[in-house]
């Protein structure tokens, strides 16, 4: 395999992946009306193409990083995706000090990569 689609292949998955579980853990509450077992039984549902994406991402991923490398990867990216659907989806408002909490977890990513 191609050494860049080692390099860029493990993040696009695990953006994805981070998607549907964003969509598994908090989508049900843009609907809070829906009875709790469909909302654990749609969670549950939404969150098998999540784990699809996510074990070969890091299978792939761990042929050019370090698994902490990948875990604070993947946190950033949650934080990312976290971030874009609490805006756009549940319409909510992110504070100030909520996205400078933010930041320093990714700054802490970023020592983990770049400080080997």
């Amino acid at each position: 395999m191609p050494p860049i689609i080692l390099k860029v292949a493990p993040w696009l998955m695990l953006v994805a992946s981070n998607i549907f579980m964003t969509f598994a853990w908090y989508g049900h509450l843009k609907n809070k009306t829906m009875a709790l077992p469909l909302a654990i039984v749609t969670s549950w549902l939404i969150a098998l193409p999540e784990y699809m994406l996510a074990v070969p991402a890091n299978r792939l991923g761990s042929t050019m990083y370090s698994t902490a490398q990948l875990k604070t990867g993947q946190e950033a990216i949650t934080l990312i995706v976290f971030t874009l659907f609490s805006v756009f989806y549940l319409g909510e408002q992110i504070k100030l000090t909520t996205l400078l909490g933010f930041a320093l977890i990714v700054c802490g990513a970023g020592l983990v990569f770049f400080f080997k």
